[in-house]
């Protein structure tokens, strides 16, 4: 049972309940047999009236385009209630114990003018209940739809950032290739190395923050085939949680964005990763290839930009600095505590 669905079962008794108190109470207070009979028999046509609007009459013809649909409603519901209270409390009781509410002789139409409030009052609580419950409704089902769009869109923007890869990749290797080098065997290894660890893990949802992590060793170790001073390719990692799970393919594009765009003829980049009180950190500083422009060169990290926004709403800060000649991005994710 949800939550919403509890809520509605709690209005129901604790209604319920008041109904039977009052009756209860005016039994103890005019300590009459007849008063306590007629207690029974407006608990029960309470009770029909209740829940034949509840189920019948509020979902036909509640209609909030057509005001005058629900007026209507509320009209038959009262109708229903006094139906059955005057089939119970004028017909039934005096076949069965001779006595009855109203003198012998009551119309019909005074029995109805007389019990307006108490079917108005019952009408009107059974058909806000139903509001309740239609409204619960209307929000889960919106409230699902939300977190269907969510996911899709987040498959959406996962399966963008794989064929990003694949061609800085094959770009990589093509030019490894073509120089007739020996490290383009061990390239095409790693690649397919990383092409079944992304294939296989942009299917869940999340993943544990070391298999991040060694994804981008792994790419990293991939680059470094192909750069003459590997050894500027600085990596800290400072890691106490590496079961933090984290949206895969997350940090990945800013360091395929380094590669793609940064000079290595000269310059590598730093990159530090820690996770210190359970803020991960993640710190890219590259310098620049000034003889390359691409319009394209945005599309990974804007992806992940909106990925950021989705996953972790106000519990995430980027900053990006975009200069001339360097390009710094500086991220931090707040992950809660398992008892959160």
């Amino acid at each position: 049972m949800s939550m919403k669905q509890k809520q509605i079962f709690l209005l129901h008794f604790f209604y319920w309940l008041l109904i039977i108190f009052n009756g209860v109470v005016a039994g103890l207070v005019y300590n009459t047999r007849n008063l306590d009979i007629l207690s029974v028999t407006i608990f029960f046509a309470n009770f029909l009236g209740f829940y034949v609007n509840y189920f019948f009459i509020a979902p036909k013809f509640f209609d909030p385009k057509r005001f005058y649909m629900m007026i209507i409603g509320f009209f038959i519901g009262v109708f229903v209630f006094v139906v059955f209270r005057y089939s119970i409390e004028e017909i039934l009781l005096p076949a069965l114990t001779g006595r009855r509410n109203y003198k012998e002789g009551t119309t019909f139409l005074y029995y109805f003018y007389d019990n307006i409030y108490y079917s108005s009052l019952t009408v009107f609580v059974s058909t806000n209940l139903w509001f309740f419950k239609y409204y619960s409704k209307i929000e889960a089902e919106r409230t699902r739809l939300i977190e269907e769009r969510k996911h899709a869109q987040l498959q959406a923007l996962k399966t963008q950032i794989n064929p990003h890869f694949i061609f800085n990749s094959l770009n990589n290797i093509y030019s490894l290739v073509y120089q007739n080098s020996d490290q383009s065997l061990p390239a095409i290894e790693k690649l397919s190395e990383l092409l079944r660890y992304s294939t296989k893990d942009l299917e869940k949802d999340v993943i544990s923050l070391d298999k991040e992590i060694s994804y981008i060793e792994s790419l990293i170790g991939l680059e470094k085939l192909r750069i003459k001073n590997p050894e500027m390719l600085v990596f800290e990692k400072k890691i106490s949680n590496p079961k933090l799970e984290i949206s895969p393919m997350l940090l990945v594009p800013f360091v395929e964005n380094a590669f793609k765009h940064g000079d290595f003829r000269n310059k590598g980049f730093v990159l530090e990763i820690s996770d210190e009180n359970r803020v991960l950190h993640f710190y890219l500083h590259n310098f620049k290839n000034q003889g390359m422009k691409d319009t394209a060169s945005g599309i990974g990290i804007e992806n992940v930009r909106k990925r950021l926004e989705i996953l972790y709403p106000k519990k995430h800060e980027l900053n990006i600095k975009d200069l001339e000649s360097e390009f710094i991005v500086d991220l931090r994710i707040i992950f809660p505590y398992e008892n959160d």
